[in-house]
């Protein structure tokens, strides 16, 4: 049914971009860009700008924290709560929201945005999802995120407890998630893509920057394999809250994700992204730009997708999803009763040791 919906989304964006190909351009004022909407010219600047001097041209910590900044702005948000979603609140009333318990960390990233901010006159919620969808850009094998221009600043900061933690349990995570946006259980699967290229520094402080899977500067489907692995070892001090073992050295695992890989109303879906590059690319643009708009009146807003660059493809070497080395199906937690688990090769060579993601690159 998922799919369904999905194939219908896909045949309307072809049709979309098939449209904008006629549509005449806008000549942009910097003589060197053209737009199907003169509002989007400021925003090449502005992309331009932050690729050289925030993401620094890489898939790096800076873009994984953004990443992290849109969902953590536009979720606060719920029937007859305090909040205005994908506003920007996060960065207007940072002196609140930063001391928020499950906004633990990003403060750093709030702080090193807001200059962008200043510097070329966008709103705090246009900035943040724009920042998060050029960022992801840099990632090889991650999708084009759509861009719509248009959020009007935050009037209040949004109330605390709305941003789940990764020691919340599947349900309270399903439902918080259906409240604010109207997210179904599989679109949390979905969102949850973004840890394929993401690291956490707060849940151990003693190891900031350590990744949840092998892969964190590919977006591929290496973290819903390794998510499934049987849990050995602790990157750090282990005993941390929100915290499981995770397979390999160096790798963190959340208590969330390890839950919903093998809950039975997520585990197939889960599952099902192993060694689906392209469900996964199909897939959290979807979601990503339901997740981007929480709050907002989209019919008020300009589709600047445009904007936002191409990824490179993932390497030759890793266009397959593969078990770590010396690992295989024997290794697997599996969960999902409905469908074998892909038969994967595994990684020649010593065991894996993962290395932390560098911080301030």
């Amino acid at each position: 049914m998922a799919f369904k919906a999905l194939a219908a989304l896909i045949a309307l964006a072809a049709i979309s971009a098939t449209d904008a190909a006629l549509t005449r351009r806008v000549a942009c004022p910097d003589g060197k860009n053209t737009a199907t909407n003169a509002a989007c010219c400021s925003l090449f600047a502005i992309r331009d700008d932050i690729q050289q001097n925030l993401f620094h041209n890489e898939c790096g910590e800076e873009v994984h924290e953004s990443l992290r900044l849109t969902f953590h702005d536009a979720v606060a948000f719920g029937a007859g709560k305090q909040g205005g979603g994908a506003d920007g609140s996060i960065i207007t009333f940072s002196d609140i929201e930063t001391k928020f318990h499950a906004n633990d960390g990003i403060d750093e990233i709030v702080e090193a945005q807001k200059p962008f901010i200043a510097k070329h006159n966008i709103t705090a919620g246009d900035f943040i999802q724009f920042a998060g969808a050029v960022g992801l850009s840099n990632c090889p094998g991650s999708p084009q995120l759509s861009f719509l221009l248009g959020r009007p600043p935050a009037k209040v900061a949004a109330a605390d407890g709305l941003v789940p933690e990764p020691f919340d349990g599947v349900e309270q995570i399903i439902d918080r998630l259906a409240d604010a946006g109207q997210f179904q259980d599989f679109e949390v699967v979905w969102l949850l893509s973004a840890h394929t290229v993401a690291a956490a520094d707060r849940v151990d402080p003693t190891v900031p920057g350590t990744p949840f899977d092998s892969t964190p500067g590919l977006f591929d489907t290496q973290f819903f394999l390794e998510t499934q692995l049987r849990g050995t070892t602790f990157p750090g001090t282990g005993g941390n809250q929100g915290e499981v073992a995770s397979p390999l050295k160096g790798e963190m695992r959340l208590q969330s994700d390890h839950n919903f890989a093998r809950d039975s109303r997520t585990s197939c879906e889960w599952q099902s992204f192993v060694n689906d590059q392209e469900k996964l690319v199909e897939t959290f643009p979807t979601v990503m730009i339901k997740l981007s708009t929480i709050g907002q009146n989209t019919a008020n807003m300009i589709d600047c997708t445009e904007v936002i660059p191409l990824s490179a493809p993932l390497p030759k070497n890793r266009q397959t999803t593969t078990f770590p080395a010396g690992m295989s199906n024997k290794d697997i937690e599996q969960a999902c009763a409905e469908t074998p688990f892909p038969t994967l090769a595994s990684d020649p060579g010593p065991a894996t040791s993962i290395k932390p993601v560098s911080l301030n690159s």
